[in-house]
């Protein structure tokens, strides 16, 4: 097996890396002002397209995080840019909140019910069976269909939340299609990432909580990959999946004196 590169740029996934429920996790503190220190290229990803990179910044910083925003990356914004790529100055059915709304707005999309090019989902509270008829209708139509991550369920205090993905498997069930999912494991979205901060998956390093996700994306992508065990994956599910992170830690704690290493390579 070849020798990796030295990392030199940093991708890290947010909930369950970072933060649990609201609350910082011990350790991300210190990795995120670290990275800060060293100058490497870095960027925190979501799956989570419901806020923008200003709203993740503030809300981060609350907690005592202090992530800049062009160091954010969200499914929003990597579907906004992939749809860029594929139909510039397009239109779109969206069923969404600010994050992926903003998104699409900015690179010039017109937001509208009335033939559009394609039905985007993303992540909302506030699904509703009228939207989600419109989108069924117009999908059968002719519209192409997108949704900006396939994460099933989503956390909250209360317990699991249905998500994109759950939202998804019922238009699918309604007008036979399946989506193109942009966000996490599509190594697409890790790629955009990369190239938004310049940086090369041969010296790059991708930490997250789910292997179905984070490290499947990072591995397909080329990237070093580092499970740590706050999140979703617990340390008994490791194994039953057909790969394997390149590492496996308790927390992003674990993670802090390696950004201070650039000549480790993993």
């Amino acid at each position: 097996m070849a020798e990796r590169k030295p990392i030199e740029s940093w991708l890290t996934d947010m909930d369950g890396v970072l933060i649990h429920e609201g609350i910082p996790i011990p350790g991300a503190q210190e990795f995120i002002k670290r990275l800060r220190a060293s100058g490497k290229p870095f960027l925190v990803l979501t799956n989570n397209s419901i806020y923008t990179p200003r709203d993740l910044h503030a809300r981060l910083g609350r907690m005592g995080l202090d992530v800049p925003q062009e160091n954010i990356w969200t499914s929003a914004l990597a579907t906004a840019q992939f749809l860029d790529d594929q139909r510039p100055g397009g239109t779109a059915y969206v069923i969404g909140e600010a994050g992926l709304t903003t998104a699409l707005h900015d690179i010039g999309y017109v937001l509208t019910d009335a033939e559009p090019d394609y039905v985007v989902l993303g992540e909302t509270r506030t699904y509703s069976f009228e939207a989600l008829t419109k989108a069924i209708r117009l999908i059968n139509a002719g519209a192409r269909f997108i949704a900006t991550n396939p994460d099933e369920t989503g956390p909250s205090a209360e317990g699991a939340l249905p998500a994109t993905g759950s939202v998804a498997a019922l238009i699918t069930k309604a007008t036979g299609k399946e989506p193109y999912f942009v966000g996490k494991p599509n190594p697409l979205m890790m790629r955009a990432g990369l190239n938004a901060i310049g940086a090369h998956s041969e010296t790059s390093a991708m930490i997250g909580d789910r292997m179905d996700t984070d490290v499947l994306a990072g591995l397909e992508a080329g990237m070093e990959t580092f499970l740590v065990l706050t999140g979703v994956t617990a340390p008994d599910a490791v194994d039953r999946h057909p790969f394997r992170p390149s590492r496996v830690v308790e927390s992003i704690a674990d993670l802090v004196d390696l950004v201070d290493e650039p000549d480790i390579a993993v």
